[in-house]
């Protein structure tokens, strides 16, 4: 088992990607602590899930996240991984000629608030047992891309941060890898991004997915699965060498 006796939280685990990730990460060994806005929504995930625990947490709300993490170590004993999957409520479709200005920057505040609280409440715990690994994951366009509003700046306002988070904290065995990914289309959320981007430009859904598909170089968009298969094994020490990068798990829509 990749993460056998690891401790992990993930933030937004009732979402897609975050109960995907929880669930994977559970088959590998983590003692799992979920946490995400909607409390229902967590605990259905937490009773699929042999051991976890499920919370209320706010990531916007600095008092609870640092709370959580402090109730994590208490319980547990450490944090050794942290899984950001938390969206970004982003509105896209819309030109940015036309779009509201607190539309466009509704992702970038919400991203970069939530991503520093909750990693720089997991870290400190982290560097004082001198490890641990903390990731999230991005869909940042590689190219020009309308119609996106503020989702393409927030992406690289995380990944920027996240290398200054490296940069810092690495030295003291705090790891930070962030995923790229394009959008898995077997995902509810990723359809609903796409069909905004279909109606702005008079397609249908099939035939966006089709086109931002045929854009990489497998031409195709990764599935849920494959993103979190690579989120797995980067929490795991088999990654240990891994900090301050960014891993593409595109399919190859990235040149980087």
């Amino acid at each position: 088992m990749l993460l056998r006796d690891k401790v992990a939280v993930i933030y937004g685990a009732g979402g897609t990607i975050g109960s995907a990730v929880a669930r994977a990460f559970a088959r590998e060994g983590a003692r799992v602590f979920l946490a995400g806005r909607t409390l229902a929504t967590v605990e259905a995930v937490a009773r699929d899930i042999a051991g976890a625990e499920a919370v209320q947490v706010d990531v916007l709300d600095e008092t609870a996240v640092e709370r959580h993490a402090v109730h994590v170590v208490a319980t547990a004993g450490r944090i050794d991984v942290a899984f950001n999957a938390v969206g970004l409520e982003d509105v896209q479709g819309v030109a940015l000629l036309d779009m509201p200005i607190d539309d466009f920057m509704h992702p970038i505040l919400v991203g970069a608030r939530m991503q520093l609280l909750t990693a720089r409440a997991v870290a400190r715990h982290m560097v004082t047992q001198g490890s641990g690994v903390v990731l999230t994951i991005t869909a940042g366009p590689p190219d020009a891309t309308p119609y996106v509003g503020g989702f393409a700046p927030a992406c690289g306002a995380i990944e920027h941060l996240w290398r200054g988070l490296a940069a810092e904290l690495s030295p003291r065995g705090v790891r930070f890898i962030c995923l790229r990914s394009a959008g898995s289309p077997d995902t509810p959320d990723v359809q609903a991004t796409f069909a905004q981007h279909a109606k702005a430009t008079g397609r249908t859904l099939v035939e966006c997915l089709a086109e931002f598909g045929s854009g990489t170089l497998m031409k195709r968009l990764p599935l849920l699965a494959e993103v979190v298969d690579m989120a797995t094994v980067l929490a795991s020490d088999r990654a240990r060498a891994m900090t301050g990068t960014f891993v593409n798990v595109t399919c190859g829509s990235h040149g980087e």
